[in-house]
């Protein structure tokens, strides 16, 4: 199971799967953009852990997408599914560049995460149902208005066609008045 997988195209971020999630497991989405992981991070060139949730047993949060984390888990986490664990990779340029670090992290370091995707959750003050439920509502009004609009298109050439039957018949009267009117001066 130690397929690396290239994820930024140029070995920027670089994840190993070192235990599969279920098949069924939930992953991040825009529906559950809120992730907990438990992780520990290394320096590739020591193995010298600069961080970790796992001595304490705690869990990180944080919204992908937001920013808020290295470039790297922007791009590895959201391929993860929920059990997963990998290690990712992270060349400085996807993590913290060549200035910026961290204190006990040198500059341009190459760093490697154990990574553990513990869940992923809708943003606060929604929920899975009420997201897709927003989304289900948000479809069927397009459906609405789609149906509204070609209603009204419709009545708009039912108008055009009566108009144009009435012109028609106007025209048609018109016409045999003008017939009947030069029919009855000839037969006086």
């Amino acid at each position: 199971m130690s397929d690396s997988i290239d994820l930024s195209g140029d070995g920027g971020v670089v994840k190993t799967i070192l235990r599969k999630a279920k098949a069924d497991a939930l992953c991040p989405s825009d529906d559950l953009p809120l992730v907990d992981v438990q992780y520990e991070g290394t320096l590739a060139e020591t193995g010298e852990v600069f961080d970790t949730t796992r001595m304490d047993n705690t869990v990180f949060s944080f919204e992908l997408g937001k920013g808020s984390v290295i470039q790297a888990w922007e791009i590895a986490v959201k391929t993860m599914k929920v059990g997963e664990v990998a290690k990712i990779t992270c060349k400085p340029e996807f993590a913290y560049g060549s200035a910026g670090s961290p204190p006990d992290i040198p500059p341009g370091a190459t760093l490697i995460f154990e990574v553990e995707l513990v869940a992923c959750k809708p943003r606060k003050g929604s929920s899975v149902t009420s997201v897709s439920e927003e989304r289900a509502r948000l479809e069927e009004l397009k459906k609405q208005r789609e149906l509204a609009a070609a209603a009204k298109e419709e009545e708009k050439k039912r108008r055009e066609e009566a108009k144009a039957a009435a012109a028609a018949r106007i025209q048609a009267k018109l016409e045999s008045k003008k017939g009947q009117g030069k029919g009855k001066g000839k037969a006086k």
